[in-house]
């Protein structure tokens, strides 16, 4: 079984070191795409109304937290475009919410590089895992987690 397509540039597991940090995105946050994914996904008031979520804990309108991944993701995906592509990802562990993100706030990732592992049973691939940390445009870590991705071999 061949897993690996001729069409894509996959980015070859050998060339992550422990500690090798990578800086990528600029996500502009909206009010009204916040409001959007908010209908649609995390209907909750300090999500969708403006003058409500000055009452919340949050003091205004702020992003779910599962957007604030979604945009994460997206960001991850324009990297991988320029950059080459994984293989996929078993998942995310730690996840955390630092603070809120709000409308006018520009996001950024960070990932550093925490362990990489060769396949026991699949020589073909390995296992790197980094923690990725996302900032908004005070610098200050807004979301936080520890990502596996799977990369193929040379």
């Amino acid at each position: 079984m061949t897993i690996i397509s001729k069409e894509v540039n996959f980015i070859p597991f050998e060339s992550f070191k422990v500690g090798q940090k990578q800086n990528f995105g600029a996500y502009k946050v909206t009010k009204n795409e916040i409001i959007e994914f908010a209908k649609k996904y995390d209907p909750q008031f300090f999500h969708l109304d403006e003058e409500a979520a000055k009452s919340s804990l949050f003091g205004g309108l702020c992003a779910s937290g599962w957007h604030t991944c979604a945009m994460t993701m997206s960001m991850m995906v324009k990297q991988m475009n320029m950059h080459g592509r994984s293989l996929g990802s078993p998942g995310i562990d730690n996840l955390r919410w630092l603070l809120p993100v709000c409308p006018g706030d520009t996001l950024s990732v960070e990932m550093e590089v925490t362990d990489t592992k060769p396949s026991n049973s699949r020589p073909e691939i390995g296992v790197v895992t980094s923690l990725v940390s996302v900032k908004n445009d005070k610098n200050n870590n807004v979301m936080q987690f520890i990502c596996k991705v799977i990369f193929s071999r040379s």
